[in-house]
């Protein structure tokens, strides 16, 4: 850290209580013998009479770096930026105020109060090594974040192109899921179609087979109804011998009919002879 600001700075800034005057003053007395928590004391009891102290504010962030509490000493002297920047004291704020930084590793803030430093003490050698470490380090810690977010970056695409490769996977497995489940419906259906196929093959070919045997049945009968029906056709001559036969049976039946009454006839007359 740059030197404490003396009580030649209070003078200057125009205070009026001597209280705060005299509990700054102690602060600075104890700062300088490296009490630097009886400094802390009486650093805080000037600021409660009065906060807006530039003085106080910064000398208390000295002597919070002092004791190694860097985030307290930034804010101390944040809160006095827009006053000191404009004292003659402003290139010791700003160097102060860049080594606070530094400690913290905030490098971009580092940065830009030791430009500010520069700004105003061109020839401050140890602000310019201060300045190229931090300025390095900026360098430093952007490549690498802009290494992390590349690889963020390749990580999120990675995790993307998981993901999408995930969903198309699951994809193509409801596809396939469903190909397979239509499938089987096609083949249970080509099968139900294919058995009512078959019992309507097996049903027409028992009705064809009572049809044939009605026809066949039809058809003996229209054959004997036919023979019944027809008629031998005889010639003439034919017809002339199945005559004459005719006539000659009954001939010879009536001939033995005679005959027999003939007898009959001869046996009553023997009869009455008795």
């Amino acid at each position: 850290m740059r030197k404490v600001v003396t009580i030649f700075l209070l003078a200057l800034l125009s205070l009026s209580a001597f209280g705060q005057k005299a509990d700054l003053r102690r602060g600075n007395r104890q700062f300088r013998k490296e009490k630097y928590a009886e400094a802390d004391i009486s650093y805080r009891k000037a600021l409660m009479q009065d906060t807006s102290l530039v003085a106080t504010r910064y000398n208390l962030a000295n002597n919070l770096y002092r004791q190694g509490n860097m985030d307290e000493a930034a804010k101390q002297l944040d809160a006095v930026a827009k006053y000191a920047g404009g004292t003659r004291f402003a290139a010791d704020y700003y160097f102060n105020r860049g080594d606070v930084a530094m400690a913290q590793e905030d490098w971009k803030t580092a940065v830009e109060a030791l430009t500010q430093c520069l700004l105003r003490t061109p020839e401050d050698l140890a602000a310019k090594e201060n300045y190229i470490y931090a300025r390095n380090k900026l360098i430093e810690q952007q490549q690498q974040q802009q290494h992390q977010d590349q690889n963020q970056d390749q990580q999120d695409q990675n995790q993307n192109q998981d993901q999408q490769n995930q969903q198309d996977q699951n994809q193509n497995q409801d596809q396939q899921n469903q190909q397979d489940q239509n499938q089987n419906q096609d083949q249970n259906q080509d099968q139900n179609q294919d058995q009512q196929n078959q019992d309507q093959d097996q049903q027409d070919q028992e009705d064809n087979q009572d049809q044939d045997q009605d026809q066949d049945q039809d058809q003996r009968q229209d054959q004997g109804g036919s023979q019944q029906q027809e008629e031998p056709q005889l010639s003439p001559q034919q017809a002339q011998q199945l005559l004459q036969a005719i006539q000659d049976k009954e001939k010879k039946t009536q001939e033995k009919v005679d005959e027999r009454k003939a007898l009959q006839a001869r046996s009553r007359k023997k009869e009455k002879n008795w």
